[in-house]
C-alpha cells in the first residue's frame, strides 16, 4: 500500500531541501567526490615520496599546510562563538543564522584540525604528541583545545536540533531509522523543552571561553617562538580578532548562497544582512588597529631582523600579497559597507568575499615572510607552493561545500523550531524586556 505523502507543513520552505533535494544536488555532489577523489590520490602520493613532493624546504618549513590550519580554525569562530554571543544576548534576529552559523564551526574544525597532520608528512608521528608530549608545549594545548572545542561545538549544534529532527521522524522522512534514533524520543512536552533550554544555557556558557582559548593557543605557536615578526604580545587576541572577522564574513556568504538557491528571501531578510554586515564592519576597523599597532611596534623597536622581516612584507617580494590584504580586508569593507547604497545584498557579497580571501592573505603573510628570513645569518628562503599543496587547499573547500550540501540533504539549515517559537513568544518577550530598560514614571506629586 503506498504510503500518503506528508501534510504541508507551516515551515515547508525549510524542509524542501530535505523531501525535494532535485537533480542539482546530486550532480554537485558528483563533482565534489571527483575532487576529494583526486586529492585523496595527490595525498598518498605525498605518504609515499615524503614531503619533497611540496614547496617546503630550509628554511621555510611551513607552508600552505599551516596557513590553511590557521585560515580554517579562524572561520570555524563563525559558528558557536557568535551563535552563542547572539544567544547569551538574546537577539531575537539571530534565529534564522545561528544554526547556519554552528554546522560551519563543526565542519571546519574538522578540516583545519587535520592539516598538521598532513604538514607532518608521516601521520604515524602524531602518536608522539600523546606519549612523549610536553605540558610547556604549545603544540600538546592547541591539540587539546581544538578537541574540547570540537566536542562541545558538535554537542552544541546537535542539542538544539532534536525538535526539528522529530518534525522530521513524524513527517516520515527518510531515513525515518536515522531520525528515530537522533530524536531521542522528542514529544515537545514542557518537561523536555525544560531540559533542553537548561542544557543550551550551560553549553552557551562553556563554549565561549573554549572557543577563545583555541585561536589564542594557536597564536602562541608563533609567539612563543623568537622568530621575527612572530615574538608579539598582542597575537592572542589579534588572532582572535582575526578569526571572528573571517567567520562572519564566512556566515553572510553562506547566507546570501542559501537565500538564492533555496529561496529563503522570507526567512534571511534584509535586515539580518545589515545586522551583521555592520558587525563586519565593526570587526574591519577592530582588524585594522590590531595591524596597525602590531606594525608600528615593531617598526618603533627597529631591530635589525625584525626590520628585514618588514621591509619583506611592504616593499620586498610580499609586498602585492601584504597590500592586497590591506585592499581586501579594510579598504574594500569600508567603501561598501560604510555607505547605505553600497550595503545591498551584491556589496555585503563582495565584501565578504574579499574578506575571506584577505585573511588567508594575512595567514600567508603572517606564516612565509618570517621564516623566509630567519634571525640566523642565512639568505633569505624561497617559497612556492606546489601542485600537491593546491590541490590538498582545493580538496579542503571541497570537503566544506560537500560536508555543507549533506548536513543541508538531511537537517534543516534553519531552526524550524525556534522560528515557530519567536513567532509565538518574540514579540512578548521583546516588549517585556524593553519596559524593563524604561525609566520607571514618574510618581504623582503630593499636593500641598
Amino acid at each position: 500500500m503506498e504510503k500518503a505523502p506528508a501534510a504541508p507543513h507551516p515551515e515547508y520552505d525549510l524542509l524542501r531541501p530535505i523531501e525535494d533535494p532535485g537533480k542539482s544536488f546530486y550532480y554537485i555532489v558528483a563533482v565534489l567526490l571527483v575532487i576529494i577523489l583526486y586529492t585523496g590520490y595527490v595525498y598518498i602520493r605525498q605518504l609515499y615520496y615524503g614531503l619533497g613532493v611540496t614547496g617546503m624546504a630550509q628554511p621555510v618549513t611551513w607552508g600552505f599546510y599551516i596557513i590553511n590550519f590557521v585560515f580554517f580554525i579562524g572561520i570555524s569562530h563563525a559558528g558557536t562563538l557568535i551563535s552563542a554571543i547572539l544567544r547569551l544576548s538574546k537577539a531575537e534576529w539571530r534565529r534564522p543564522i545561528t544554526r547556519m552559523a554552528e554546522v560551519i564551526t563543526a565542519i571546519v574544525l574538522a578540516i583545519g584540525g587535520l592539516h598538521p597532520i598532513i604538514d607532518l608528512g608521516r601521520p604515524d608521528r602524531m602518536s608522539h604528541l600523546f606519549f612523549n608530549g610536553r605540558l610547556q608545549s604549545p603544540l600538546l594545548w592547541d591539540i587539546t583545545s581544538i578537541t574540547a572545542y570540537f566536542t562541545a561545538s558538535t554537542i552544541y549544534l546537535y542539542i538544539p536540533m532534536i525538535p526539528d529532527i522529530a518534525i522530521l521522524r513524524d513527517r516520515g522522512v527518510r531515513p525515518r531509522w536515522l531520525y528515530e534514533f537522533l530524536s531521542w524520543g522528542w514529544q515537545g512536552t514542557e518537561q523536555q523543552h525544560k531540559v533542553l533550554d537548561r542544557a543550551m544555557n550551560i553549553l552557551m556558557v562553556v563554549v565561549i571561553p573554549i572557543a577563545i582559548s583555541v585561536h589564542t593557543i594557536i597564536s602562541y605557536i608563533f609567539a612563543m617562538t623568537v622568530q621575527p615578526g612572530w615574538h608579539s604580545t598582542i597575537f592572542g587576541p589579534y588572532f582572535v580578532v582575526g578569526a571572528i572577522f573571517s567567520g562572519i564574513a564566512a556566515i553572510l556568504v553562506l547566507m546570501i548562497v542559501f537565500r538564492k538557491v533555496f529561496h529563503l528571501e522570507r526567512y534571511l531578510k534584509l535586515i539580518h544582512f545589515n545586522y551583521l554586515s555592520v558587525l563586519l564592519l565593526i570587526m574591519s576597523l577592530l582588524w585594522f588597529y590590531f595591524t596597525f599597532s602590531e606594525y608600528l611596534t615593531g617598526f618603533y623597536g627597529h631591530e635589525p631582523n625584525e626590520m628585514r622581516v618588514f621591509w619583506y612584507k611592504f616593499s620586498g617580494d610580499f609586498a602585492p600579497y601584504f597590500w592586497t590584504m590591506v585592499a581586501c580586508n579594510f579598504l574594500l569593507p569600508l567603501i561598501l559597507l560604510s555607505n547605505r547604497r553600497t550595503r545591498t545584498i551584491p556589496g555585503i557579497l563582495v565584501a565578504s568575499i574579499s574578506v575571506i580571501i584577505g585573511m588567508w592573505l594575512e595567514r600567508l603573510i603572517i606564516v612565509v615572510p618570517s621564516l623566509a628570513n630567519p634571525r640566523l645569518p642565512y639568505p633569505t628562503g624561497i617559497y612556492i607552493p606546489s601542485h600537491t599543496e593546491w590541490v590538498l587547499f582545493l580538496g579542503g573547500v571541497s570537503v566544506f561545500i560537500l560536508g555543507y550540501m549533506l548536513f543541508a540533504r538531511f537537517f534543516p539549515v534553519i531552526s524550524i523550531w525556534e522560528i515557530q517559537e519567536g513567532r509565538q513568544e518574540s514579540a512578548k518577550a521583546v516588549t517585556e524586556r524593553i519596559t524593563s530598560y524604561m525609566p520607571d514614571p514618574q510618581p504623582p506629586l503630593a499636593k500641598g
